[in-house]
């Protein structure tokens, strides 16, 4: 069933005026893939003319959870506790964001965990597109959340 769905079939901002006040988490990933000419030797490519990719990443990534009702129609402004930006390298060679988001609210905070995963992952493409055009982001993904109607967990 829809929760945006309001009378008439019309798009419609879910009421959660009745909804329980508690703590809610999230983590959601994006997975970012060089080619392999970029990676070069040191497996690296994370200093760029624009900067310190990572870095303006993490910020972005910050910067874009704390204004997702800005950017998702029907999203809840939602005053963040904490969020953290972790970027790390895989054993594949890939760039994997994890973003965790934390609020006391009566809405989930699901959607600004996965907004703040997929800014930083734009932001390091954007950064590094002069390297190649063959830069993807793979993923972005909900991987847990805690708190509301029920828990999710992916199992990583």
């Amino acid at each position: 069933m829809l929760t945006h769905v309001g009378p008439g079939n019309r798009p419609s901002m879910v009421d959660v005026g009745d909804k329980a006040v508690t703590t809610r988490v999230a983590r959601a990933r994006a997975v970012v893939t060089f080619p392999q000419d970029v990676l070069g030797g040191d497996g690296d490519p994370l200093q760029t003319k624009k900067g310190p990719v990572v870095d303006t990443a993490i910020v972005a990534g910050v910067m874009a959870a704390k204004q997702t009702h800005h950017l998702i129609p029907f999203c809840h402004p939602i005053p963040l506790e904490d969020c953290s930006i972790d970027v790390d390298w895989n054993e594949a060679g890939e760039l994997v964001i994890d973003c965790s988001v934390r609020a006391t609210h009566k809405t989930g905070v699901e959607m600004e965990a996965l907004t703040g995963a997929a800014a930083a992952a734009l932001t390091v493409y954007d950064m590094c597109k002069s390297l190649s055009q063959g830069i993807r982001i793979r993923e972005v993904r909900l991987v847990a959340k805690t708190g509301g109607k029920s828990d999710f967990n992916a199992g990583e």
